[in-house]
């Protein structure tokens, strides 16, 4: 990506002790380009208003949220807007959806999680026992992905739901949905994706997979901190869903609870227009899927480098999947021998790189590789706006805190 695209991140321009940050943060959230920003003030501007009344402002606030959807739509490749529907977060979103399917499920059906997801895919099914349903978990293999005979063994005819992520958060694997739509079909069950860390790095089709579900988050791809729920033409529906006798009773409305965040949502649109921009085409869904595959390859390369990099530093150990995978997310999660990973991201922090350390939130995965007593991993994520030169520095950093200088 070149320097025109990294002067639209304001965030990109701060120095600090007189220094740039590098922000290898972004799997916990992006930073936000300038489009973004002004697409939300100018909301404020201009159209602050509440939904559906009679008056221009609450009409400008009408359209935005329809071509929001609209855009998302082009984004996952939705049959449309009205299988697009926001939240809180992807989190809320999910135990919305955990307590109307439970509505539907009996003592003795069965779900499916994986002991790769995030808890925000798990914990709101886990829930479920409580009503006699059987959750049952797919086994990770300590190379990072999951068991995919465990799983062909665990789904059967009493499966309702299996519910697993696209991409791992923390490991960068990219899970086989189109092997989980196939299981899930043969039993008739719905399929459920976490696609929060997957959305920013790589294309997306939910019609190509056929799954029934499918959530993401604005904040991971340069946007606000709004969740995005895409449900299957016709399957919202039929979910008894918590809403008010005055809510809309519909799709894509009946989940949403109460006032939406509008001007979020208007960032939302902005944040996917900036993503198509960086693409060509005559659509906005080919714009997108250009786009999206240059980010892909963009952030391939650099991970190549940091992943190589990190290889011949004596002491430290990448966890999880190899790049000599086909398709992973620019993801990494490592260790320093000797170090623990708050310690590590202190050093880091000190050089103005901003990384993570921890379990984040995926700490089922962290228990079952024995690394949550450790302190987790530092996690080190590459975006579109990062730079071979900042992965160069990272490194040379890292080789500095295990003693090479």
């Amino acid at each position: 990506m070149n320097e025109d695209i990294r002067r639209q991140f304001p965030a990109l321009q701060r120095l600090h002790h007189g220094k740039p940050l590098v922000f290898l943060d972004g799997p916990a959230g992006t930073q936000v380009p300038e489009s973004v920003i002004e697409a939300i003030s100018q909301y404020y501007r201009t159209s602050n208003a509440n939904s559906h009344g009679q008056f221009v402002t609450t009409h400008e606030t009408d359209a935005l949220l329809e071509d929001t959807r609209v855009h998302l739509a082009a984004l996952l490749n939705a049959a449309g807007g009205h299988t697009i529907s926001f939240g809180q977060n992807m989190t809320s979103l999910t135990f919305s959806l955990s307590r109307a399917i439970s509505r539907l499920l009996r003592p003795g059906d069965e779900v499916l999680i994986t002991q790769l997801d995030h808890e925000a895919n798990r914990a709101p099914w886990l829930s479920l026992r409580e009503q006699g349903i059987i959750v049952r978990e797919v086994r990770l293999l300590p190379e990072g992905i999951l068991d995919y005979e465990d799983l062909e063994q665990k789904i059967n005819e009493r499966t309702r739901l299996l519910c697993m992520g696209y991409a791992s958060n923390i490991l960068g694997t990219v899970n086989d949905v189109h092997l989980a739509r196939q299981l899930t079909h043969r039993v008739g069950a719905w399929l459920l994706l976490d696609a929060v860390h997957y959305t920013p790095h790589l294309p997306l089709d939910v019609q190509a997979i056929g799954c029934d579900f499918l959530l993401c988050s604005a904040y991971k791809f340069y946007g606000p901190h709004v969740g995005v729920l895409y449900t299957r033409p016709g399957l919202l529906d039929r979910l008894p869903t918590d809403r008010l006798r005055t809510a809309w009773q519909h799709a894509p409305y009946s989940i949403e609870t109460g006032t939406l965040n509008h001007a979020a949502i208007a960032g939302v649109r902005a944040a996917v227009q900036f993503i198509a921009n960086l693409g060509e085409g005559d659509t906005l869904r080919e714009q997108l899927m250009q786009a999206m595959l240059r980010i892909s390859r963009y952030e391939r390369q650099l991970v190549q480098q940091l992943y190589d990099g990190l290889l011949d530093i004596l002491g430290v150990s990448i966890h999880g999947i190899s790049m000599d995978k086909t398709v992973r997310a620019p993801t990494l999660a490592v260790t320093l021998a000797g170090r623990r990973p708050d310690d590590v991201c202190r050093f880091l922090a000190a050089h103005n790189i901003c990384a993570w350390d921890g379990h984040f939130y995926a700490i089922r995965t962290t228990e079952v590789l024995g690394l949550l007593e450790q302190g987790g991993v530092t996690r080190l994520g590459i975006s579109l706006y990062t730079t071979a030169e900042e992965v160069e520095y990272t490194l040379e950093i890292i080789r500095e805190l295990m003693g090479y200088n």
